[in-house]
């Protein structure tokens, strides 16, 4: 037979353990305050401030400042915690955060290595919303530059959605970077046409359509002796932020091939001329070969 043996509970005892985890609560809270305030206060201001100071983009800004304020919460958390004597739980969690840290470190390194581009790109601006640029055989207008991916509408009006690494690691021809671009035509003419006839034509039909700069002039150059013409090549400037520059060159093209064929200065197309004779032999059915 067993016996049930009935004690008195003491509530006294659990007082002084209840007590002391009220209080480690209390230190932690009151400290994690105290530091998240001050940094919201004075650290995360400090560094807005010094990025506005160098002008530094609006989205880092303000990519900074958040990044600021979590770096902040963190380490408040992590001072709170020491004081008030959670520093066996917090190396735990270090341990365990340091672990996934580096776990989603080489699953994400592409989604990284875009971001890293992306800020690079605002900062550094090799282009803007609305600029037209090329790069691997690509070619659009920039639509959306985010921190991932940059987005751009092509000329059949198409979007197109490039990955920031890829632009920050390709060469990138911004076609209306500057306030001067120059389109270049090639014109070939016969040999026995008259060049400076042919000059004459090209810069006055060049110098006739909107938007072609008056300084630096209309130039016409001999650059090439073909196999079948000789090349001039039509020179205009633009302002490519006033004028497109497909527009300007299909327009210099027609008005010079029409000037051209009105003044009749011949645009030759390749030919080939073969030389020698020809011998034609004819088979007969038991397979001999005979001459005609």
């Amino acid at each position: 037979m067993f016996v049930l043996q009935q004690g008195t509970l003491d509530p006294g005892q659990y007082i002084p353990p209840l007590i002391g985890a009220v209080t480690t609560v209390v230190l932690f809270v009151v400290v994690f305050a105290i530091l998240y305030l001050l940094g919201q206060a004075v650290v995360t201001p400090t560094v807005e401030r010094a990025l506005r100071a160098r002008d530094v983009n609006e989205t880092l800004v303000g990519l900074a400042v958040s990044v600021t304020v979590t770096v902040t919460a963190v380490v408040a958390i992590a001072l709170a915690a020491t004081v008030a004597g959670f520093g066996v739980v917090l190396a735990a969690f270090a341990t365990l955060a340091g672990a996934l840290a580096l776990a989603v470190g080489f699953a994400a390194q592409d989604l990284i290595a875009n971001f890293v581009a992306g800020v690079f790109i605002i900062q550094d601006e090799p282009f803007a919303v609305g600029d037209w640029i090329e790069w691997d055989g690509n070619e659009g207008v920039v639509r959306e530059i985010g921190l991932r991916v940059t987005k751009l509408e092509t000329f059949d009006n198409q979007l197109l959605t490039a990955p920031n690494a890829d632009l920050a690691n390709s060469a990138v021809v911004n076609n209306v970077a500057n306030d001067r671009r120059r389109v270049s035509v090639g014109f070939g003419i016969g040999y026995e046409d008259d060049i400076d006839h042919a000059r004459e034509v090209i810069l006055e039909e060049g110098a006739a359509i909107d938007g072609v700069l008056d300084d630096p002039a209309p130039s016409a150059p001999v650059t090439e002796l073909g196999d079948s013409a000789v090349v001039l090549s039509g020179r205009l400037w633009i302002d490519p932020a006033e004028s497109g520059y497909g527009p300007v060159r299909a327009r210099f093209l027609e008005a010079v091939k029409q000037r051209f064929d009105a003044e009749g200065i011949d645009m030759p197309y390749p030919n080939t001329e073969l030389s020698g004779g020809v011998e034609v032999r004819n088979v007969e059915a038991d397979g001999g070969v005979t001459s005609d």
